[in-house]
């Protein structure tokens, strides 16, 4: 029999920066439970994510969380690609939407990728993912900070982390750098940011210290890794009226038995997956 504790709200009061650098303020509650917790967008962003009893009331089983009504396709989508770049190949989202990493011995992978989603499930700080599919204010993904409003020395730090899929399915170019470059890989830049509190670049010519962390995570599974944090335009894109504005995003793989490096790119239109307005063009992950 199912006993249900008072519950305990609290706000979560968010702060959004978009394109142009202006801050939105938006409210989030939190409905704390003996057996389940909710969170619930009262504002622009929503969030509503559901707990078992092993949330134990103060603390969760995982630290990576989906919203309910983040579709199970797109879990399935995420999870899939996690599971590639880890090599833990039962590693799932669970009934709540916790993310599990199973009891699997992995298997091929990356050791660094395990480390770090192996640090976000048990850490100190809760992850939400969210569906921000076609979104004008999100490229590929970014990661908004939450800040308690009440007790915040008894809460754990909440970020949610928000991914356009459809961003990723408008990317076109050579197949090895789209094996180095997908939801996966995004989710996974964006929890480096909350879990090691990384940074990106602000010049072109550097892929930036979160960007590193990645890097090495694809030379372990045998991938191209990206050599810029910032995308440019193609030659001839940039100005006139053009429908389309082309950009592209450089990938490097050192060649078999030589010094060398091979160049590979990524094309998108900016103004279908967005990124136009910043002051620096970048393909960003922030």
């Amino acid at each position: 029999e199912e006993v249900v504790a008072p519950e305990v709200a609290v706000v979560l009061r968010a702060f959004v920066r978009n394109r142009q650098g202006r801050s939105f303020d938006v409210a989030y509650k939190l409905r704390r439970r003996t057996f389940s917790a909710i969170i619930k967008a009262v504002g622009l962003l929503s969030l509503s994510v559901f707990f078992s009893l092993e949330s134990q009331a103060a603390s969760f089983a995982s630290n990576v969380l989906c919203r309910p009504d983040l579709a199970s396709g797109r879990r399935n989508e995420l999870a899939n690609k996690l599971r590639t770049i880890t090599g833990w190949h039962d590693l799932s989202f669970d009934e709540h939407g916790a993310l599990r990493l199973g009891k699997a011995a992995p298997s091929g992978g990356s050791e660094t990728a395990r480390n770090l989603l192996a640090a976000a499930v048990s850490g100190e700080k809760l992850m939400v993912l969210e569906d921000a599919s076609n979104r004008a204010d999100v490229v590929f993904c970014s990661v908004v900070e939450g800040l308690w409003t009440k007790d915040e020395d008894e809460k754990p730090p909440v970020f949610v982390i928000l991914i356009d899929f459809a961003d990723f399915s408008r990317v076109t170019g050579d197949r090895v750098a789209l094996a180095a470059f997908n939801v996966g890989w995004g989710v996974l830049h964006e929890i480096d940011h909350v879990v090691r509190d990384s940074v990106d670049p602000k010049r072109a010519g550097e892929a930036g210290e979160c960007e590193d962390v990645i890097n090495k995570m694809r030379r372990e599974c045998g991938l191209a890794e990206r050599a810029d944090y910032h995308f440019s335009f193609i030659p001839g894109t940039s100005e006139g009226i053009l429908t389309m504005k082309l950009v592209r995003l450089a990938f490097e793989q050192q060649q078999p038995h030589t010094n060398k490096k091979k160049r590979y790119w990524l094309i998108w239109d900016a103004n279908l997956v967005g990124g136009l307005k910043e002051r620096i063009l970048t393909a960003g992950f922030r």
